[in-house]
């Protein structure tokens, strides 16, 4: 095998930590990196950074690698957050990971390991990349843990990217990942995987938005017209959303469509025009349901759309892999039909398209059929 200069992305997690000791057995010069990417509050309670650097020092230090903190907070704010938050205002539920991954850590933090001298980079993510030879392409593949699987973060991710791009623990499971570390001795064997969005972690999501996005309160409204109260602005809810609408549920008999007397809320639409929350009883409701997608700023991984016909799809990260029909391809957009409906299909979350274990690339979701 040949032997590499790899700088690893180490971001105090087990993953990374388990990523770079797998890199060293393998006879390759690591390099390890800490990335800082948001600054506003980094002395809160909810911004971690300060213990995860020091978690990635300690890693480091019993590895025997260099390590390196660089700041890329203002790229972070540039090319991430404003675009989450154009979204969220625009009464869209972006993914800002995927964004992450495309402007950050695929692209700043790989440019910046190019100037360190790196041939390649290696992350923690669970999915793995492939050479095909047949085709001269690098494919995007889901990690062997089904149930840690990354790939669909990552399905913005281009040629050039993947050629220098390793990700070493995407072939292992994640209770491996966690025995590895603990059999080397890394102080953060058992340290809780990190959970939301990097820049909120885990404080209340309502309570960060307040600080970015005016508060522009408004009816919410029922399938039938009906007023049930008030909502504290369109941007802080999103389709299917259960929880914190502040409404119960409306005492009447034969409720239609399999409501039922205390069957619960759910977000089904946002009106822009009225600034109304569009909201129906029951998990079926019609409203709740797509067969049908468009999409927008396509991005696939070999460079070009998959020729139409069928495949599977996620319209969210945490589901299965939904059967559909591709068609309508263009340079930066496609339409998906499902056999079997899907739930609350989101305008601003990913619509990722994978052929088995191949991820293809996908989109962002711009409307669907649902009602």
């Amino acid at each position: 095998m040949q032997k590499h200069r790899i700088v690893v992305g180490l971001s105090g997690g087990v993953d990374s930590a388990v990523t770079a000791h797998l890199l060293q057995q393998q006879g390759h010069e690591v390099v390890a990196l800490f990335m800082k990417n948001w600054e506003d509050d980094d002395d809160s309670e909810y911004c971690s950074s300060r213990q995860d650097f020091l978690d990635a020092a300690s890693v480091a230090d019993v590895l025997g690698i260099e390590i390196e903190h660089v700041n890329f907070a203002t790229e972070y704010k540039d090319r991430v957050f404003a675009e989450f938050l154009r979204e969220y205002q625009a009464g869209r539920t972006p993914n800002p990971d995927v964004l992450c991954n495309a402007e950050i850590k695929f692209k700043a933090f790989l440019d910046h390991a190019m100037r360190l001298g790196a041939e390649k980079i290696a992350t923690g993510h669970y999915a793995r990349v492939r050479f095909n030879e047949t085709t001269d392409l690098h494919e995007l593949l889901k990690g062997l843990d089904e149930t840690k699987d990354q790939s669909y973060f990552l399905h913005r991710l281009n040629q050039a990217q993947l050629s220098r791009t390793l990700f070493p623990v995407g072939e292992l499971r994640k209770s491996e990942v966690r025995r590895i570390a603990a059999e080397i001795g890394l102080p953060n064997a058992k340290k809780k995987d990190s959970t939301g969005i990097c820049f909120i972690g885990e404080r209340p999501f309502r309570d960060f938005l307040n600080r970015y996005i005016a508060r522009e309160p408004g009816p919410i409204i029922d399938d039938r017209g009906r007023q049930l109260g008030r909502h504290m602005g369109l941007s802080f809810y999103t389709l299917g959303q259960r929880q914190g609408l502040g409404i119960g549920g409306v005492k009447e008999k034969n409720a239609p469509r399999g409501g039922g007397d205390h069957a619960p809320w759910f977000v089904a639409r946002k009106d822009l025009q009225r600034n109304a929350l569009i909201v129906v009883q029951g998990h079926e409701h019609p409203w709740l349901l797509s067969h049908q997608l468009a999409a927008q700023d396509a991005s696939w991984i070999a460079g070009h759309a998959p020729a139409r016909g069928d495949y599977s799809a996620k319209t969210r990260y945490r589901q299965q892999d939904a059967r559909c029909t591709l068609s309508n391809t263009e340079q930066k957009s496609f339409a998906l039909a499902f056999p079997e409906a899907q739930w609350a299909v989101t305008p601003g979350q990913s619509a990722v398209l994978y052929d088995g274990e191949v991820c293809l690339g996908g989109g962002v979701i711009e409307a669907s059929d649902g009602g």
